[in-house]
């Protein structure tokens, strides 16, 4: 069962065993986004998903559903099986310690956003990959949208001109929201020491990441974090940000006291340039129930004409989810450069490292 907005739609996925040369891979956490991975990896041609790990029985029971390996710890796992690649989808204060354990492996990452908790956490986390020598990469899947694409081949194309001002929002509920049956807030989520931030660091970082992807060399300028529900983390933020490399100024607004109810997502990016604006609204689906009965069509005619299945497509945004995991996959399994560079996460972390020292030293930039 695959959660889509509120949606609970079922799914059917197909195991690859049929090749030689498989890739063989480890899943470490099976929570909501694990358990999507899961699935993913399940669709993903020449992989084959070796074995789980996760405390939880309940989480555990999915991969047992597909008869694959389920284990009640990760470095068990570790020592266990025969891996390529892992796939981390596990809390942020676990993140370092899975991480150097997998690398030690000799195994290609694959790891959910934020990579660590601080920038310092980080520079370890660099450091342990570099000298293990495997790959890591972020999933950052918001650059997959393909509202977001769109958007990138205009600017890249120079068809906006000189873009003087970028702001990126994503407003949504966070943790705080939930599907049909509620269930409680892990606590972690709200914790600073092990979450390492709120919404910053959570939904920020998509942003910020977008914005450092498609303009480079950012500085900050001004930043504010929110506190609207007195949590021990914050529940808003606003940044303004200036890239050195093309001067643009960005603006970023991420926030979890918004009540999110499909079909409405609250994300944008906006690019206004010297000679036009195009926004990710101008490509996105005005009712993704409309849109989800179109790709679903769709993908009916692909099937029958035998051609390629856009997996999730119907969900619009879930669908980057695949592309990214996909994209890992075939650059570890064809040696190939990642899309995504370690160094590239670095300097998102830093950045965001930056604007929590600065609010707590009560400057705004």
């Amino acid at each position: 069962m695959f959660l889509c907005f509120g949606c609970s739609v079922k799914i059917k996925y197909t195991l690859w065993t049929d090749c030689e040369t498989l890739l063989r891979v480890g899943v470490i956490g099976m929570g909501n986004m694990g358990q999507l991975h899961f699935l993913n990896l399940l669709h993903i041609k020449n992989v084959k998903v070796v074995a789980v790990a996760d405390k939880s029985k309940k989480n555990r029971k999915m991969a047992e559903s597909y008869h694959v390996a389920a284990y009640d710890d990760y470095t068990q796992l570790l020592k266990s099986e025969e891996l390529d690649a892992a796939v981390i989808s596990l809390p942020n204060f676990l993140r370092e310690d899975s991480i150097s354990q997998a690398a030690e492996k000799g195994l290609d990452l694959f790891v959910d956003k934020p990579i660590a908790r601080s920038f310092e956490e980080a520079k370890r986390i660099e450091e342990k990959v570099e000298k293990e020598g495997v790959r890591m990469m972020t999933g950052v899947n918001y650059r997959y949208y393909d509202c977001v694409q769109k958007l990138k081949d205009i600017l890249d194309d120079g068809r906006l001109g000189d873009v003087v001002f970028a702001t990126a929002d994503l407003v949504i509920n966070g943790p705080l929201g939930h599907g049909r049956v509620p269930t409680p807030v892990p606590e972690w989520w709200l914790s600073k020491e092990q979450a390492g931030g709120g919404a910053l660091l959570d939904l920020g970082y998509h942003l910020i990441d977008l914005m450092n992807w498609m303009f480079g060399d950012l500085q900050i300028e001004y930043s504010w974090l929110g506190y609207r529900y007195n949590l021990p983390v914050e529940d808003g933020a606003m940044v303004v940000l200036r890239s050195g490399k093309s001067n643009v100024n960005c603006c970023v607004n991420a926030g979890w006291f918004s009540k999110t109810v499909f079909p409405n997502f609250n994300f944008r990016v906006n690019l206004h340039g010297t000679v036009g604006y195009k926004s990710t609204d101008n490509f996105s689906p005005k009712n993704l129930r409309v849109h989800a009965i179109k790709a679903a069509s769709n993908n009916l005619l692909r099937r029958i004409t035998g051609k390629k299945l856009k997996y999730l497509s119907y969900t619009y945004y879930y669908h980057s989810f695949f592309h990214i995991l996909e994209l890992f996959c075939d650059a570890i399994q064809n040696d190939m450069e990642l899309p995504i560079s370690l160094k590239e996460e670095i300097d998102v972390i830093k950045i965001i490292d930056d604007i929590y020292k600065h609010t707590e030293a009560g400057l705004s930039a």
